[in-house]
């Protein structure tokens, strides 16, 4: 991908309509960071700006990821978490969590099989009204190392120089890897069978007030079956919602949720770079999906999924992603909000 745009891309990526679909998928993870606003650089309107269609945005909906389903339920702590921090969310017991499966598209009438990245918006609440948001999605790592570099990424998928995506593979070594993950992943034909990863780096402080980074996972506890994007086409283009919505009426689905700690050396501000496997991993909790609502008239329809939302016991780490998609979302939800009275005709014509 580095030397060639015509051979590494078409190995590690398969085509351009993949790549396509992968940067729509990761278009709503980013903007600057507020500490990079200034004139000349990244903002979140250009961003937002860039996650437009041709065609321009779906009025009234997310930016990205603006095609998903709501669900309610809670998340049971197992108590393990309380050693790492000192959030209440944390402690043993049951708490209310509410949340969305959700595609990675600016398109909320997108084919579930043209859209490779699925992701989960997340909202636990503590017993004291503590509130825990996080946006994660399931690929294992992200394309680039920096926003600028996402930023980049999106201009050059949209332009018309033939040497674009070129030229930004070879400055963004970092993006075969991705590349690799997206043509060789398989998919599967539910939202329940994913793997949920929180890519970006944050502090755990427990009761002493000592900090460690951590990433975090919900893994799914129903088997996964694989399928090939064609079958899964053939299940029809609104497959998904469908079906965890028929799944979950038949029984809760389980995931576990993990958190992984890192080691001196491992990159905290870069999400383009797994940790080692051999990382300490811990199980917390598990997060328990109890009904599944339409997102019309359901409670996630007003949620900001914004990840730097967090407890008393969680915080930012020099990872400088979950700032910057706070920005990017704040101006998601303002533009969104503003248009409402276009979001119900448009959820209509899907026959919601």
């Amino acid at each position: 991908m580095r030397e060639s745009l015509t051979s590494s891309l078409r190995a590690n990526i398969g085509s351009c309509a993949v790549i396509g679909a992968v940067v729509t998928a990761l278009a709503g993870a980013f903007a600057a960071t507020a500490g990079w606003l200034s004139p000349g650089r990244l903002t979140p309107t250009k961003i937002v700006d860039a996650l437009a269609p041709a065609g321009g945005p779906a009025l009234g909906h997310r930016r990205n990821h603006a095609k998903g389903i709501c669900f309610t339920g809670v998340f049971e702590s197992n108590g393990r978490g309380a050693a790492y921090s000192r959030a209440t969310v944390f402690a043993p017991g049951a708490f209310a969590a509410l949340g969305r499966f959700n595609l990675g598209t600016a398109d909320p009438n997108a084919p579930d099989a043209t859209v490779r990245v699925r992701g989960l918006g997340l909202q636990i609440t503590a017993a004291d009204g503590a509130v825990w948001r996080s946006a994660m999605i399931d690929p294992p790592f992200f394309p680039v190392s920096t926003p600028q570099a996402f930023y980049d990424l999106l201009l050059a998928s949209r332009s018309k120089d033939p040497e674009a995506m070129k030229a930004f593979a070879a400055a963004h070594p970092e993006f075969k890897t991705f590349g690799a993950w997206a043509a060789s992943a398989p998919w599967t034909a539910s939202y329940a069978e994913e793997r949920y990863n929180g890519l970006n780096a944050f502090l755990f402080v427990d009761a002493s007030g000592a900090e460690r980074p951590v990433r975090w996972s919900f893994v799914p506890q129903a088997p996964v079956v694989p399928i090939s994007s064609q079958d899964l086409a053939k299940l029809g283009p609104d497959h998904l919602e469908r079906e965890i919505a028929e799944r979950v009426a038949r029984a809760p689905q389980r995931w576990t949720a993990q958190v992984t700690l890192a080691e001196p050396g491992d990159a905290t501000a870069d999400p383009s770079q797994a940790w080692p496997a051999t990382r300490t991993t811990v199980e917390i909790g598990t997060l328990v999906v109890q009904a599944i609502e339409a997102e019309a008239d359901g409670p996630c329809r007003e949620i900001n999924f914004d990840p730097t939302v967090l407890p008393d016991g969680i915080r930012v780490s020099d990872d400088p992603f979950p700032a910057a998609r706070s920005a990017a979302y704040a101006r998601s939800y303002d533009l969104r909000t503003a248009e409402a009275k276009h979001y119900p005709a448009r959820a209509a014509s899907k026959g919601e």
